[in-house]
């Protein structure tokens, strides 16, 4: 019982931070189910993806209640995205475990190695607002993006939301509510190429409804923190948290054969550039909060000095 109390927070924790940034639900959960369970990495990935037929469910619904979701976008890259996952969860499924586990920590460190230094060091580009995303470009981000999700247990989001925020040609809060709800086909498809399979064999049917329970409870906050909470500050909170879990997953396998002083070395310099990155992440978000209220009065006073000389004007006899 205190394990699936664990895992239900997971679940919350996932999707607090997915439907505020558009990533890292399945990255979190499956870093912390590593950490937790003993579970094989296709067994893992297909539990995460069962409760997340339900929470990209219920986050997709929220966000569309807050106007958050570009419905042409959501078919033109899940479409090809739900072949992906199709395909990484057939990959995955028949890699032995002695494999697949390390590789799947490697993909989730580099993911949230790469969602760190995302929001630390980049802010939203929006000089393409407004502007339409072509089909040549989302199809392939959709197949690459499906793929990586099923064989990492996660990597939707950090693969499609980092790069429609690029093209700066929608809301970043549309980009998470997009990819969000666009999860929802890329997780029924994952979960039927693990279930085709595997056959059920592994999967934890009690943590996937822990995990969906903790997402669902979430996923309305969620949807509402997108519009107010900082995306720097907790990109840079969760990505460090990622990078650290898996590095200890790695090296607490000694897959990389490293002594246990090196290792403790190497955790005080992820934790030292953790606090760094988040200490400048919130140097960065006080600085643009400044220059934005900086801007704002300056439109004000321009406004307000027009007026003036429209009421000043002659009036026409």
């Amino acid at each position: 019982m205190p394990t699936l109390v664990i895992v239900a927070l997971v679940g919350l924790l996932g999707q607090l931070v997915d439907g505020s940034l558009g990533m890292a639900f399945g990255v979190t959960a499956t870093t912390f189910l590593v950490a937790l369970t003993t579970l094989s990495p296709a067994a893992i990935s297909a539990t995460i993806h069962l409760a997340e037929i339900g929470t990209s469910a219920v986050s997709g619904a929220s966000h569309w209640r807050f106007g958050n979701v570009d419905w042409k976008v959501v078919r033109r890259i899940g479409i090809p995205g739900a072949i992906g996952a199709f395909a990484g969860a057939t990959v995955l499924s028949n890699l032995s475990t002695e494999i697949a586990k390390p590789l799947m920590a490697v993909i989730l460190l580099l993911l949230g190695l790469y969602v760190l230094l995302r929001f630390t060091f980049r802010g939203i580009d929006t000089k393409n607002l407004g502007k339409p995303l072509k089909s040549r470009f989302l199809a392939p981000l959709g197949l690459f993006g499906g793929f990586v999700d099923a064989t990492g247990g996660g990597g939707w989001g950090p693969v499609g939301t980092p790069a429609l925020l690029a093209s700066g040609r929608m809301e970043p809060r549309k980009v998470v509510g997009t990819i969000d709800t666009s999860e929802f086909l890329i997780a029924l498809a994952a979960s039927l190429g693990f279930l085709a399979n595997l056959g059920g064999a592994g999967v934890n049917f009690a943590y996937a409804g822990a995990i969906l329970l903790g997402g669902v409870i979430a996923a309305p906050v969620a949807a509402w923190l997108v519009r107010h909470f900082p995306p720097r500050l907790l990109g840079a909170s969760v990505g460090g948290l990622i990078v650290l879990t898996n590095a200890r997953t790695l090296m607490g396998k000694s897959a990389l054969g490293l002594d246990p002083g090196v290792q403790r070395a190497v955790y005080i310099l992820i934790v030292a550039g953790w606090i760094a990155a988040f200490a400048y992440s919130f140097v960065q978000y006080r600085r643009d909060a400044v220059l934005e209220s900086v801007d704002s009065i300056g439109e004000l006073a321009a406004r307000n000095a027009s007026a003036g000389e429209d009421a000043k004007a002659p009036v026409p006899a």
